[in-house]
């Protein structure tokens, strides 16, 4: 599958975070939202861009003679792709096992813990 998150190189990871917090957005305004913590040159941003939509994880309208370029799933989505993974290669397909795996090794703070036994407890008794 393409738009596989393993599938995602560092510099794309943080194009994507870009657009995934502040929504549709140039190559400009993306190279410039990111210069305070990452030089690139114009033309890197504009590679990354492609290659991301390459892989399908973005696609791009032409607004005037601008390519606007806006995520085609949300952070979400390709995070339980991404999880997915790391049940089935890790826990041998057991959810279970990777959710007793982190609240035994401290991965889940006390208010993540409670939030998550609240979501459970409405699941079970139907609603979400």
């Amino acid at each position: 599958m393409k738009t596989h998150p393993s599938n995602m190189g560092g510099l794309e990871q943080l194009v994507m975070d870009y657009l995934w917090s502040h929504g549709p957005s140039t190559a400009e305004r993306c190279r410039e939202a990111l210069l305070a913590t990452h030089a690139m040159k114009d033309s890197t941003v504009r590679t990354v861009l492609r290659r991301l939509e390459e892989k399908g994880f973005l696609r791009h309208d032409v607004e005037g003679r601008t390519f606007v370029y806006r995520a085609t799933q949300a952070r979400r989505s390709i995070a339980a792709r991404g999880v997915r993974h790391i049940v089935d290669h890790f826990c041998g397909g057991s959810v279970e096992q990777l959710l007793v795996g982190m609240v035994e090794n401290d991965v889940l703070d006390r208010k993540e813990l409670e939030r998550l036994a609240r979501k459970i407890a409405r699941k079970k008794e139907g609603s979400s």
